[in-house]
């Protein structure tokens, strides 16, 4: 094995260690020695360090993805930790983004991992995103997932969104600055729900969650994650999976652009975040 190895990485600039990390990948056809090395190379800002950003970032991180940004304002609490793998009981306490931080250099030390210690808001959004190749939404709640949405809109970033509750998960990728293989713009995240629903609706805290849905979802998450950074497969954008664990089945639904989008339709309503905001 270590002589085809070689051949597949032949004049990529590889360490021991990390022919040995990453072999599983670069014997895959599909990533090789120089899609790892894409991997080394790529920056994703995970939003949230909970349920879904936990599985996200240990698994990018496993992966090599070199640099890997982690935003969230909470502390660790004891109920973290039935579903948020990336905490342990000794980090009841401690900013999320930190406890992950410990944890990620535990899984790979070569990966860069930036706390963010605060909430994505209008006034950081733009800028926070610039800096990354990807956007992985993990986030808890409808304010922030539709921020994030309308910040990789304006910053014509991919971004690679999952939602949880109680034992169903949905899973989605929106880049609308891309267009489909027939020339057709691909949604956003406001083509499927123009807007955030009533304030009334339950949150994991309010309706449960089974912690390991919050994996299963986590890791279909990062599985496009990867493909959309490698350019490898078929693109989840223009369709969303939704899994409904008790039943044990997937769905996968084609999801078209909506023309009268606020945000990324003919007469769009939005129009900076200043006006998402509003």
């Amino acid at each position: 094995m270590a002589l085809y190895l070689f051949r597949k990485i032949l004049s990529l600039e590889f360490s021991e260690q990390q022919i040995t990390r990453y072999s599983r990948h670069i014997l895959l056809d599909e990533i090789g020695g120089v899609g790892q090395g894409s991997l080394i190379n790529s920056k994703v800002l995970v939003i949230g360090a909970g349920g879904l950003g936990s599985p996200v970032a240990l698994y990018l991180a496993a992966a090599g993805v070199g640099t890997i940004g982690i935003i969230d304002d909470d502390l660790v609490e004891l109920s973290n930790l039935q579903r948020q793998i990336l905490h342990k009981t000794h980090s009841i306490g401690k900013p999320k983004v930190l406890s992950a931080r410990k944890t990620i250099h535990e899984i790979n030390p070569e990966v860069k991992l930036i706390p963010i210690q605060e909430r994505i808001r209008p006034n950081n959004a733009m800028e926070l995103i610039a800096q990354y190749d990807l956007i992985a939404d993990g986030c808890d709640n409808f304010e922030t997932r539709f921020l994030v949405n309308d910040a990789c809109y304006f910053s014509r970033k991919t971004l690679v969104s999952a939602a949880i509750l109680r034992f169903d998960g949905q899973i989605y990728t929106f880049k609308p600055h891309k267009k489909d293989d027939k020339g057709n713009q691909l949604p956003c995240y406001r083509c499927l729900f123009p807007q955030p629903p009533p304030s009334e609706t339950n949150t994991c805290a309010e309706a449960g969650v089974l912690g390991a849905l919050c994996g299963t979802i986590g890791s279909l998450q990062t599985t496009e994650i990867v493909k959309e950074l490698l350019g490898i497969g078929e693109s989840l954008a223009g369709s969303l999976i939704v899994y409904e664990g008790l039943s044990s089945t997937f769905r996968k639904i084609k999801v078209n652009a909506d023309p009268d989008c606020p945000l990324c339709g003919a007469s769009p309503k939005i129009r900076d975040l200043a006006s998402h905001a509003k």
